[in-house]
């Protein structure tokens, strides 16, 4: 294919990606539970969104990749929407598999480590940074646990900042290890991502 197609045909992906995400946006944006929450919880849209087609034309991501990017966006939505402790799918889920919270902030979280490290991947193997695949899904799953930690400490600051009106932001539910867990649902997707989608994403 040459340069010029696959970038038209990248572009049409991309605004697929981010059309969704507008549909998104104007969905639960429009009456979310909380609305300091929703803005705090989709703020990564805000930023991923400009950033995504401002390197367009020197950053492409395979299609896979951007399925997943746009899945993840949709995620932080649903919770913004809701606050993480109150959307409905973690309700059905803690319903069938009898937990005593409402689960929906761990997909949130596994998502955070999934994504992030396949875009990692992608960089560094597609820009040449680096050649050893090994050493590629390595670093990728770090960079995947440095924005979940970061993540973290933005959590830590807002509740600093706002006192009780973090509450919904934070979405522990009571759990004093809500912190460790969050950290290591990111390590779980981190993980799966490598293990599992890193060699159909190389040929998509």
């Amino acid at each position: 294919m040459n340069a010029p197609l696959a970038q038209r045909n990248y572009d049409k992906a991309l605004l697929v990606c981010l059309g969704v995400w507008l549909a998104g946006l104007l969905w639960s944006g429009w009456a979310p539970y909380d609305r300091a929450t929703w803005w705090m919880e989709v703020a990564p849209v805000f930023l991923a969104a400009p950033v995504l087609w401002l390197t367009r034309r020197n950053l492409q991501f395979s299609t896979l990749l951007l399925i997943f990017i746009t899945l993840h966006g949709l995620v932080l939505m649903m919770g913004g929407a809701y606050t993480y402790a109150r959307v409905p799918l973690g309700f059905e889920i803690q319903h069938w598999l009898g937990l005593h919270r409402n689960p929906y902030d761990k997909i949130g979280h596994f998502m955070q480590g999934f994504v992030p490290a396949l875009v990692s991947r992608e960089i560094l193997l597609g820009t040449g940074a680096m050649k050893g695949r090994k050493m590629a899904a390595f670093l990728s799953i770090c960079v995947a646990m440095a924005i979940s930690a970061c993540y973290e400490l933005v959590e830590w600051w807002a509740a600093l900042a706002m006192g009780q009106g973090a509450d919904e932001f934070l979405g522990t539910q009571g759990d004093p290890w809500d912190t460790q867990s969050d950290m290591f649902f990111a390590l779980i997707g981190s993980c799966v991502a490598m293990l599992f989608v890193a060699r159909p994403q190389k040929q998509s």
